[in-house]
C-alpha cells in the first residue's frame, strides 16, 4: 500500500472504529476538542489526516496511533537467526533488533550440573519450556519445572543448568541495562 493509499484508508478506518463504539462526532468532538465538521471531513476524506488530529482522536479512543493509520506491511515476521553454542549449550537468538531487551532459547545438555555463579549487570528472565532447570541465585538453590518463571537482578551471583535428570529448555529474557519485564495488556 503506498503513502496516498494508506491516507485514503484512515478515514473509513476512523469512522468504522467511531461507529464500533458507538460514539457520535459531537461526543468525539467534545472529547478531543476537534471541530464536529472537522472530525466529519477526516472521516469522508474530505480533509487529510495530520498528527494534530489523529493523536487526541487515539486518546479518546484509547488505541495506538497504528490502530488508525493501519499498521505498515512488515514482509515475513519470521525471525531466522542461526542458532550457536556457547559454553557447551545450544543458543537460538529470537530477536535482532539492536537494545534491549534480547530474548533467546536455550537448550541445556544433561550433565552441566556444576554451578559456577557469576554476576553482572542486567536483569533476566527465564521460562522454563522443557525439563527441570536447577537455578542458584545467592544463597538459594531451586529447581524449576516446565511453565515456572524465575527473573532476577544479573548483579546477584547467578548460575543455571541442568539438575543431571536430562536436558532442559529454557526461553531467556535479557535486558543489559537492568530493564525489567513490562507485561502490558489492553482492554477490549
Amino acid at each position: 500500500m503506498d503513502f496516498a493509499e494508506t491516507l485514503a484508508a484512515v478515514g473509513p478506518r476512523l469512522k468504522a472504529l467511531r461507529t464500533k463504539r458507538n460514539v457520535t462526532l459531537d461526543d468525539l468532538s467534545r472529547t478531543t476538542g476537534i471541530s464536529r465538521s472537522t472530525l466529519s471531513r477526516l472521516e469522508n476524506g474530505r480533509r487529510r489526516p495530520s498528527l494534530e488530529l489523529l493523536l487526541p482522536i487515539a486518546r479518546a479512543h484509547r488505541v495506538p496511533l497504528d490502530e488508525l493509520v493501519g499498521a505498515p506491511e512488515t514482509g515475513d515476521p519470521r525471525v531466522r537467526l542461526a542458532a550457536r553454542e556457547v559454553g557447551g549449550r545450544a543458543v537460538i537468538p529470537l530477536t535482532r533488533a539492536p537494545g534491549a531487551p534480547k530474548v533467546w532459547k536455550s537448550v541445556i545438555p544433561a550433565g552441566q550440573t556444576v554451578p559456577d555463579p557469576r554476576a553482572h549487570e542486567g536483569y533476566e528472565w527465564l521460562y522454563v519450556l522443557s525439563g527441570r532447570l536447577r537455578l542458584v541465585l545467592g544463597r538459594h538453590d531451586l529447581v524449576l519445572t516446565p511453565g515456572e518463571v524465575a527473573e532476577f537482578d544479573t548483579r546477584m551471583p547467578h548460575w543455571f543448568g541442568s539438575t543431571g535428570e536430562g536436558p532442559v529448555e529454557v526461553l531467556n529474557v535479557f535486558g543489559a541495562q537492568g530493564e525489567r519485564m513490562h507485561v502490558r495488556a489492553r482492554s477490549t
